[in-house]
């Protein structure tokens, strides 16, 4: 596995709903004293229920926070994608079994709000079945589709494909563990 350093000072980090890339993203920002940018929150208004922005807002806060100096970022958005990893210094994609990134989603839901890592500001947010069906079902493919993205892109990257890889990759760049 490479060493944290070998990815620079603008990260990205990819992967499905809930596998855990906002408190990766945090960990990460906090350990190299550089900004996190959650895309999920560039994207939907805050003080809403997941409320999106209108797209030309969405992609003109994107490349302003891709053009700053540093930065670890967090989200996918595949559309803005090309204009990320060309300003990019590293990947990072994690990835875990659908039924564990099902009972994050119900936890964060239903349980810690305001407290997870990349909460939407002021949001109430409320049980969506479309956003199960979304991770069990419509999100299946993303793993495969982000890593030919990040192959072709030829930046250094990190995958991480199970829970136990990802707490590997945690203590190897010594991180706090995620609650």
């Amino acid at each position: 596995m490479r060493p944290l350093s070998s990815l620079g000072n603008r990260i990205v980090v990819l992967g499905p709903s809930n596998a855990g890339k906002s408190t990766l993203a945090v960990a990460i920002a906090n350990k190299l004293d550089m900004p996190v940018v959650h895309l999920d929150r560039l994207h939907h208004l805050p003080n809403t229920d997941w409320q999106p922005r209108p797209e030309a807002d969405f992609v003109a806060l994107h490349d302003a926070a891709i053009r700053q100096e540093s930065w670890v970022m967090d989200g996918n958005y595949s559309r803005l994608m090309p204009d990320r990893f060309a300003r990019a210094t590293g990947v990072i994609l994690i990835t875990s079994n659908r039924w564990l990134r099902v009972s994050r989603y119900l936890k964060r839901t239903l349980v810690n709000q305001s407290t997870r890592a990349g909460h939407l500001e002021g949001a109430q947010e409320s049980l969506k079945w479309a956003m199960v069906h979304w991770i069990l079902i419509a999100r299946a493919a993303s793993a495969a589709k982000y890593a030919g993205m990040i192959e072709a892109s030829g930046l250094p990257s990190v995958q991480c494909h199970t829970a136990k890889e990802l707490m590997s990759l945690y203590r190897k760049w010594d991180l706090p563990p995620p609650r």
